[in-house]
């Protein structure tokens, strides 16, 4: 799907206006991303003409049309929920690596940690995130949460207006048809890389 390599595409755009490059041809950004310049054409052309045959790709303005279809050209709020090991780790991540999706609330049910700051953001009561994702218009969510709580975080985040959700909790989560759900099993994808290393 043309939408799943747009990020790909997106971060060498990134990394090209840092590099101060002015124009880039399908054949480096292949070579950039993995992804053929045939296919990298195609998905392009699917939204539009933006390169000129024989030179390439003006680098800020396919950067500024990507930004613009993926919806980054605004800040979109995030909701973390779980502030363990895992979502400590992702809150950091996000503060010092991501423009354009920040996360913006962090829910979780420790006692011990409600009203706490994990990477300079209060962490709330899990009880109240159908209310405050409600109130607040958050339509993406990170899960974190041990297996057992998934589903019904999955539930509530759904009933409360969220209609993207990446899931690290490992195990498989239903959603309603609205709601896209993007699991991420960390433990699966490091029990198939063992097979390489034997």
């Amino acid at each position: 799907m043309t939408i799943k390599r747009l990020p790909s595409y997106f971060r060498v755009l990134d990394e090209l206006t840092k590099e101060d490059v002015e124009i880039v041809s399908s054949t480096e950004m292949g070579r950039r991303t993995g992804f053929s310049s045939e296919q990298i054409r195609k998905d392009l052309a699917y939204f539009g003409a933006f390169g000129t045959r024989g030179v390439g790709y003006n680098v800020s303005v396919l950067r500024r049309r990507i930004r613009s279809i993926l919806g980054l050209d605004r800040t979109l709020p995030v909701a973390l929920v779980g502030a363990g090991n895992l979502g400590r780790a992702l809150a950091h991540y996000n503060r010092n690596q991501q423009q354009h999706m920040r996360i913006t609330h962090i829910f979780d049910i420790n006692e011990e940690i409600i009203d706490r700051p994990v990477a300079g953001i209060q962490v709330q009561d899990a009880r109240e995130m159908g209310r405050i994702v409600a109130d607040t218009g958050i339509k993406m969510a990170i899960v974190a949460v041990p297996r057992e709580a998934a589903q019904k975080t999955v539930d509530l985040l759904a009933q409360s207006g969220v209609k993207a959700v990446l899931n690290f909790a490992p195990v498989r989560v239903d959603a309603p048809e609205e709601v896209v759900v993007k699991s991420v099993d960390l433990t699966s994808e490091m029990q198939s890389l063992a097979y390489y290393c034997r």
